[in-house]
């Protein structure tokens, strides 16, 4: 009888200090539901033994065997579905950048099967089904919340999965955003450097915690409002690209997001409505080393019409 294939996967510098199921996704292109059954099956192993945590953390060089061929996944991905308008503001063999209006999920999940920017682009691009990644989110590095609206990458092939994945992990992918906060923020500029994990209550919603992942954002006063009530437009950057993390981190220090119910209260935009679910938070700057070329892509987005209505309003309403 023949013994097992192995497959061997040495770790990048940009995945060190990675959890296992996410290095192993990201390595391999199986989904992390895939991933998370080859760790439990010991299938997934060091020259030292069995690794049998997910959450274990690799470090660069370690060189991961997986006992037995890659499995097979067959065709999951979601359908293509033309009705879902997608703006696209760039595109060719090798990325995606889309300019995401709120409102749109980005990818299949739970409460959301059908109407996603992946069955948009689908329709569009037919083989982002083999871009890499999980099979219900092919191509997808990152992602933005359903109410936030901006820029967005998608790879277009595996290689260039690989290569935003990793620069994702290594934190060079430049993401600026621009967002209206409650209050007077004293300070022109500044850092909120606070981990984010989980909540034990609730695990769809996010919170400051000690022993949480890394988290930082920096910020710069555009512009503070009196008038009709106390507020501060800022440019935020992300630092590291935790779920939720410009909303939570400014709903920590009092400075919850204009219109975000979810971390915030309805009552904050009542003097500048927005619809339900809808925060004060565009991603206006985008910036990335091309997967092929190496050169240095940047694309801006302006403020969409409902958030360039509110500072209309806001600005028109009395002095600044």
């Amino acid at each position: 009888m023949d013994e097992p294939a192995e497959v061997c996967f040495e770790v990048p510098s940009a995945l060190d200090d990675e959890r296992l199921d996410r290095a192993l996704a990201l390595l391999t292109g199986l989904s992390r539901r895939v991933v998370n059954d080859l760790i439990a099956s010991g299938r997934v192993t060091l020259p030292s033994g069995q690794l049998t945590s997910r959450n274990r953390k690799v470090r660069a060089g370690e060189r991961l065997r997986l006992v037995g061929p890659l499995p097979d996944e067959g065709p999951s991905a979601p359908g293509a579905e033309a009705w879902v308008d997608v703006p696209v503001v760039w595109n060719d063999e090798d990325v995606i950048v889309v300019d995401k209006p709120a409102g749109m999920v980005v990818h299949p999940g739970a409460g959301t099967r059908t109407g996603t920017l992946v069955h948009g682009l689908l329709a569009r691009f037919p083989d982002l089904t083999a871009a890499g990644g999980e099979p219900d989110r092919p191509g997808i590095v990152h992602r933005l919340d359903k109410g936030t609206s901006g820029l967005l990458v998608v790879a277009h092939t595996p290689t260039a999965f690989r290569s935003l994945s990793a620069q994702m992990t290594a934190r060079t992918i430049g993401r600026e955003y621009i967002a209206l906060v409650a209050g007077n923020v004293a300070s022109d500029e500044g850092l909120i450097d606070a981990p984010l994990g989980r909540s034990d209550v609730d695990p769809t919603r996010i919170r400051v915690q000690a022993g949480g992942r890394s988290a930082r954002t920096l910020y710069m006063v555009i512009e503070r409002f009196s008038e009709p009530a106390p507020s501060t437009l800022l440019s935020c950057r992300l630092e590291t690209g935790r779920t939720h993390q410009i909303r939570v981190h400014f709903a920590s220090i009092g400075h919850a997001l204009v219109g975000d119910d979810g971390y915030g209260s309805r009552k904050l935009g009542n003097w500048a409505p927005l619809p339900q679910g809808r925060p004060f938070l565009h991603a206006t700057k985008l910036q990335f080393a091309h997967p092929r070329t190496g050169e240095l892509m940047v694309f801006e987005s302006e403020v969409p019409a409902d958030l360039s209505g509110v500072l209309r309003g806001i600005r028109h309403s009395g002095p600044s």
